[in-house]
């Protein structure tokens, strides 16, 4: 894909961002709400579907006899692979002329460095029969062009990340403080009042170390960075940039010191050990499922610079030479049927790519409709800063997000010199920029060629 061709696919990230809670409501389910075809069909085979979602072994195992065994067809659902890992193998398969794999369920970044490889079908002619009788949010659809006249992709699922607080927490909040349209400030002095008032530090984060541990890089990616310099990369070490480290110095200090070992944050919740927690809305929904009536979900804090939050978006792709043509068209048919996509919803927390797949409301899946408000809340506060998680990085991501996490350790954990962190990581960061020679991506400034940090 071209480099305009890039820029035109980010830009309609940012709309599906705010379009994200046209999926949280719309009309019902049409009655039967099954799908495109209505008699029955012939067994398609086996369908290797390769997955970079749905990777704890409850969500995988939940895909396998909640959402996909009443599929026509034997699907073999592997879920072991990072999105980084699944980059290099489609493109490994495509250099080979041969793929294994019939359908890749990816996030936007990642199937962006599988189609810069040519390693994606075009399914524009699958889009355009699906297209017919289910209501696909039209953002993402485009989205799924990748900046092309063509269809690499179905759009799937989507989710953002938030906060989900204890509702004991609630008596120890700032006189005045609203939980739903909070600073940063304001939530570290939070953390101030609780351990004041129960003597143990109340706040937690996913900082668990490894390829499955906890997200700390996308709250300094994509929401802590934009908050406080408007951009995710070329503010990078900027002062606006210290200052952010200065804020995690002071929330740190009223941080779990359990922290460090956690990788989801809805266990801590609900054991107590902690009673406000950031991570990825999948990774929180256990709490609000399990107990409703004391979970809360809430919008992530606003900085000087906005309320910076990052969506997630999969789509669903072929490869080029997949084995199975057929079987991984009718997968696609299948998982996109609104009666599926509730049922995926209700399994992995993601919230649908259908616009008439209801999931605030009686029915809708237990925690999802709480998460759906609290992401309504933080796509329409007037300070709204959506950010993406990165594109066209592919294998590299995980460099990327290294130089996020390295940071981190460097400065919060072992105390070292903000700057002087800043200035020696951002060498690393901008060399890995300028060999995958990618532009940046929105809330960073489009750019002219490789992004680059001031």
């Amino acid at each position: 894909m071209t480099r305009k061709g890039l820029l035109v696919a980010q830009a309609a990230l940012v709309s599906a961002v705010l379009l994200v809670v046209g999926a949280c409501g719309g009309t019902p389910t049409p009655s039967g709400g099954g799908g495109a075809t209505s008699s029955p069909q012939a067994d398609v085979g086996n369908v290797e579907f390769l997955s970079s979602q749905a990777q704890p072994v409850n969500e995988a195992e939940g895909m396998r006899r909640q959402v996909l065994t009443a599929f026509n067809g034997k699907v073999d659902f592997n879920s072991s692979l990072t999105g980084a890992q699944m980059v290099s193998k489609i493109q490994a398969d495509h250099q080979a002329g041969k793929s294994t794999i019939d359908v890749v369920g990816d996030l936007h970044g990642d199937l962006v460095a599988m189609q810069n490889a040519g390693g994606l079908t075009d399914l524009t002619p699958l889009m355009q029969r699906l297209g017919k009788d289910r209501k696909f949010n039209s953002t993402l659809v485009n989205y799924g062009k990748l900046g092309t006249d063509k269809q690499y992709y179905i759009p799937w699922i989507q989710a953002t990340y938030m906060m989900v607080v204890n509702k004991k927490a609630l008596q120890y909040l700032p006189k005045g403080v609203d939980v739903n349209n909070m600073t940063y400030d304001q939530l570290i002095q939070w953390g101030e009042n609780m351990q004041k008032g129960t003597g143990e530090k109340k706040i937690g984060l996913p900082d668990a170390p490894g390829t499955r541990g906890g997200l700390i890089n996308r709250f300094i990616q994509g929401y802590l960075y934009p908050s406080y310099t408007g951009g995710e990369v070329t503010g990078f070490k900027s002062k606006e940039a210290v200052e952010m480290w200065s804020s995690m110095r002071r929330l740190w200090a009223v941080t779990s010191a359990q922290s460090t070992n956690y990788s989801m944050m809805q266990d801590p919740l609900q054991s107590g050990e902690v009673w406000v927690a950031w991570d990825h809305q999948a990774r929180l929904i256990d709490a609000l499922k399990n107990s409703p009536d004391q979970f809360q979900a809430v919008p992530a804090p606003v900085g000087p610079k906005g309320l910076g939050f990052m969506s997630v978006v999969v789509g669903l792709a072929i490869p080029q030479g997949a084995p199975n043509v057929k079987g991984a068209e009718a997968l696609i048919d299948y998982l996109t049927k609104p009666d599926t996509q509730k049922k995926t919803t209700g399994v992995v927390g993601f919230f649908p790519a259908l616009t008439n797949v209801t999931v605030t409301g009686g029915d809708a899946p237990p925690g999802v409709g709480a998460e759906a408000v609290a992401a309504a809340k933080q796509v329409s506060n007037k300070k709204a800063l959506p950010a993406l998680l990165p594109v066209g990085l592919g294998a590299k991501d995980s460099e990327f997000s290294l130089a996020y996490v390295d940071s981190f350790t460097r400065i919060i954990l072992h105390n070292e010199d903000t700057q002087s962190v800043l200035n020696d990581e951002a060498k690393s960061l901008q060399s890995l920029l300028n060999t995958a020679k990618v532009p940046c991506w929105p809330p960073d400034p489009v750019s002219t060629g490789t992004c680059q940090i001031k």
